[in-house]
């Protein structure tokens, strides 16, 4: 069966993850997801992740979560653009999560970046996902 929304998918079960209290979590592998958790990762979100074949045609993603002192880094995950309705912005009106204090990831012309980089590079796009 066909998932209608991976990058959805994935940031479910890094949710239910982490109220679970689990160091990690696996989710099917995609170039989308990747290049959002290297964002995930750069940004000090999640520990590492690493992609790895099950078997042939079939990788998945082990991706290790972050705490501190006991508490989640990631306090709250939501999905903005999604299949039924994409949600785009211009470098000018991208949102600032939390006043700054989070992130909004973005799928650009220039690959998948957050939304402070999205400014340094004066490029607007898709918002995948808010973070915080």
């Amino acid at each position: 069966m066909s998932m209608s929304d991976p990058l959805g998918d994935m940031l479910t079960r890094i949710r239910n993850a982490q109220r679970a209290r689990k160091n990690e979590v696996i989710s099917p592998a995609s170039k989308l997801r990747e290049n959002v958790l290297e964002v995930l990762k750069k940004e000090g979100f999640i520990k590492s992740f690493e992609r790895y074949t099950v078997r042939d045609g079939v990788d998945e993603l082990n991706i290790k979560l972050k705490y501190h002192e006991g508490a989640s880094v990631i306090t709250e995950v939501r999905r903005v653009s999604k299949p039924g309705r994409r949600v785009y912005s211009g470098v000018k009106n991208l949102p600032r999560v939390y006043n700054g204090l989070g992130i909004a990831i973005i799928s650009t012309p220039s690959g998948v970046m957050s939304d402070h980089e999205a400014r340094k590079a004066n490029v607007g796009g898709e918002i995948l996902c808010q973070v915080f």
